[in-house]
């Protein structure tokens, strides 16, 4: 993995390495980094992970629009992470006349519409007698389920990019299992990387991918004290040290500049910082 830095105007194009860009590092409340929102470019193809509340106005400050984003992957629906997508859904529509594609396993489309797109969405237009569907405003791009590590999975293929979907513990907090909570899943990068997404500790699904894959870099949901929803960076520790010395931690507090030397002695390869590119060339056989 190499990084580089970023310069305006935000480009949705590269020669072709598979390069992931952090929108936004923070967690749910961060006032001071935007939310954890990532941009995944490969050559001529882009995807936005999640569209968070203030997305919009991240692109702007990068020189760049929303409205410039053709696809986006949804894992799951707090407004960090969907905040944004009525927004990017009616600029598509109004402004560039156009679907915003949005890659959604069918069984979380009902809950995502009924629940946070609807209200805001649907009411906009009358045909008919009827109000907008969500398959009017959006292009449904449906992966595919698969058995993978024994828990709910996906996979999509996006020109290029090969997207697995694992279903992750995330809410309500008490929760004992993916099986028992609220949708919401991480993200395997073309098998190199992969992205926690929002999740309560669950070492046994960082160490399957870890043997499945051996995936080059985990950028993992992590906050600074122990309990609720989120993974803490206490009881990330505990994994092995090979994990974490490949572990970037993400969707952190705003207190992250107090937490450097804790991440530092617990044998982490460090915060992940947003409005960088981290490239990853193609491996050499």
């Amino acid at each position: 993995m190499n990084t580089r830095p970023f310069q305006a105007p935000l480009g949705l194009f590269n020669d072709g390495v598979l390069s992931l860009f952090f929108v936004g590092v923070g967690s749910a409340f961060s006032k001071r980094n935007y939310q954890t929102n990532v941009l995944i470019i490969k050559g001529r193809e882009h995807l936005l992970i999640d569209c968070g509340t203030r997305c919009g106005y991240a692109f702007t400050e990068l020189g760049s629009s929303l409205a410039d984003i053709d696809t986006m992957l949804i894992t799951h629906s707090h407004a960090d992470h969907i905040g944004g997508l009525e927004e990017a859904l009616l600029m598509a529509r109004y402004e560039r006349r156009r679907k915003l594609s949005l890659i959604l396993p069918v069984p979380y489309r009902r809950t995502l519409w009924n629940y946070s797109l609807k209200g805001g969405v649907a009411f906009n237009e009358r045909h008919d007698g009827k109000e907008l569907r969500f398959s009017d405003v959006a292009r449904l791009l449906t992966p595919k389920p698969m058995d993978m590590l024994g828990r709910q999975a996906y996979h999509y293929r996006f020109g290029s990019i090969d997207l697995k979907l694992l279903r992750t513990m995330h809410i309500p907090d008490n929760a004992e299992s993916w099986k028992d909570s609220f949708w919401s899943t991480a993200v395997v990068i073309d098998d190199r990387i992969f992205f926690s997404g929002d999740t309560r500790f669950d070492p046994k699904l960082v160490e399957e991918v870890e043997t499945t894959f051996g995936p080059e870099v985990i950028f993992h949901d992590c906050q600074f004290f122990t309990g609720g929803v989120h993974a803490g960076i206490d009881e990330l520790a505990t994994l092995p040290p090979a994990i974490k010395k490949k572990m970037l931690l993400v969707h952190y507090g705003d207190n992250w500049e107090k937490q450097t030397t804790r991440v530092r002695k617990f044998g982490f390869a460090g915060l992940t910082r947003q409005w960088i590119f981290y490239d990853f060339p193609e491996k050499k056989i």
